[in-house]
């Protein structure tokens, strides 16, 4: 439950962040004119992987791994590794490939901004928030993404394991 309450709180994050961004979506089959939004925000797949590039402006947040540890004496650490993936389309390259960026400075300025996400979640400011750009040609679509950590509140243990075993 607590994983997919981050990906709840990061999708509003995400969202506050990008809502007055308007981008050009790329004609579809019955289309007249072009059409502009604000990139559409997802939790863990688009909703048909393979009709990815209609989707695009987007952004799917992915919790990739997750770690609980409690070192011998000290309290529970939970953390999660999220992964940011976004997607622009823009006919002229050189557009697109800064509307990418802009996008993806949007939500990493908001997070580092902020820190907290949500009541429970902290960005790890301590780890990094790294960010790349996709550099394969796509046509006219763009992508990238960013992966950072969050720390998660920890499971208490009703039992000590450590006592009980001797």
């Amino acid at each position: 439950m607590t994983q997919v309450q981050l990906l709840e709180d990061l999708k509003r994050l995400c969202e506050e962040a990008v809502k007055k961004m308007i981008m050009p979506v790329q004609l579809q089959k019955g289309d007249a004119k072009t059409k502009e939004r604000a990139p559409e925000v997802y939790k863990m797949r688009l909703p048909h992987t393979s009709d990815a590039k209609k989707y695009a402006p987007y952004i799917i947040i992915q919790i990739i791994d997750s770690k609980h540890i409690q070192p011998e004496g000290q309290r529970p650490v939970y953390t999660a590794t999220v992964r940011f993936v976004f997607a622009v389309y823009g006919e002229d390259e050189q557009e697109g490939s800064i509307m990418l960026m802009n996008l993806m400075d949007r939500v990493r300025y908001k997070l580092l901004k902020q820190v907290q996400v949500g009541d429970e979640f902290l960005l790890d400011v301590h780890s990094p928030l790294e960010t790349i750009i996709y550099p394969d040609y796509m046509g006219e679509f763009y992508a990238g993404e960013m992966v950072g950590t969050f720390y998660l509140p920890p499971v208490e243990r009703e039992v000590n394991f450590e006592k009980e075993r001797f």
